[in-house]
């Protein structure tokens, strides 16, 4: 029988060593959806809760960052695509993208992976839950949107420390090799860089929990592979007509960081574009048109009111 604190009770569950038996277990189990009995099943057959956490989350990111990525080597091999692409005279080439996959791994292996098996310890330290059922979609969502804004805010001010002076030089440079910027290059980058600004994707909801006692480990797992799309899709390097921030004109998207690293400095949020839009720190010809515009419309105003 399972030692796994994924579930309280398994006094009517029979023993088997597959994990199709752990599954059909928890498919007796009323009130659980699909989810959730994957989630029970694999705790249940892995019996260590410590080393199933670690390797969930290092396999989720491994495969969900190099799988989001895929698509875009492919499409930057693709010349139909060219029109969409934001600075279409800078395709990376197969060394480009080699360097770099080689670089990330290193960096995944050697920096992200040794905390990731240190992660279940904490949450059991902090109370974040991991058994079954799961907390309602209202909640999960709600905490969601959450992080997403806490995490936008943390990545605004410290990417932008990242730009001043020997922080740059030699820490945040290395992110700056691509001015045009592929979705590989998301997270090539220097280790501390890493460590600083991934502190805001966990770190956040570490936080949340600590003070709410209120967050389950999937809600972590779905809000990781949400970032991981969002920090790939931005770095694509195209620019579509179905691209997110024409319907949500808040979102960042490709368009904005792009920008950010032809011009390397301007256009350091994340997710979101209301930071660098109030503090008037937005990359690009069109930021600074829109700078100029608001000084002229003040200027204006001034005027108005001194005849």
């Amino acid at each position: 029988m399972s030692s796994s604190k994924v579930y309280y009770d398994y006094s009517s569950f029979s023993n088997g060593t597959s994990f199709m038996d752990a599954y059909n277990n928890f498919n007796q189990v009323p009130n659980l959806n699909f989810v959730e009995k994957l989630w029970a099943s694999y705790y249940y057959y892995m019996n260590n809760d410590l080393f199933a956490t670690g390797l969930l989350f290092f396999v989720t990111h491994e495969f969900f960052y190099f799988g989001r990525c895929l698509p875009w080597a492919i499409i930057d091999r693709i010349p139909y695509f060219r029109k969409w692409k934001i600075q279409d005279e800078k395709i990376p080439s197969d060394q480009e993208q080699w360097e770099c996959l080689k670089s990330v791994l290193t960096s995944h292996f050697l920096v992200e992976a040794f905390p990731i098996w240190f992660f279940h310890p904490l949450c059991q330290k902090i109370g974040i839950s991991f058994d079954v059922p799961f907390p309602s979609i209202s909640q999960m969502l709600l905490q969601l949107a959450v992080f997403f804004v806490l995490e936008d805010t943390w990545h605004y001010w410290f990417h932008r420390g990242l730009h001043y002076g020997v922080f740059y030089k030699y820490i945040h440079k290395q992110h700056h090799r691509y001015a045009a910027p592929f979705g590989l290059a998301a997270e090539y980058a220097h280790p501390i860089e890493v460590a600083l600004l991934g502190l805001g994707t966990v770190g956040i909801p570490i936080l949340w929990c600590i003070i709410t006692g209120n967050l389950h480990l999937f809600t972590v797992s779905v809000w990781i592979v949400l970032r991981l799309f969002q920090a790939v899709d931005s770095h694509s390097g195209y620019e579509f007509p179905w691209s997110l921030h024409h319907f949500l004109p808040f979102w960042a998207g490709a368009d904005h960081h792009d920008e950010h690293h032809h011009y390397f400095i301007g256009g350091y949020s994340s997710s979101f574009r209301w930071w660098d839009y109030f503090l008037e720190t937005e990359a690009g010809p069109k930021g600074k048109a829109a700078r100029e515009a608001k000084m002229r419309k003040q200027a204006e105003k001034l005027q108005k009111k001194t005849i």
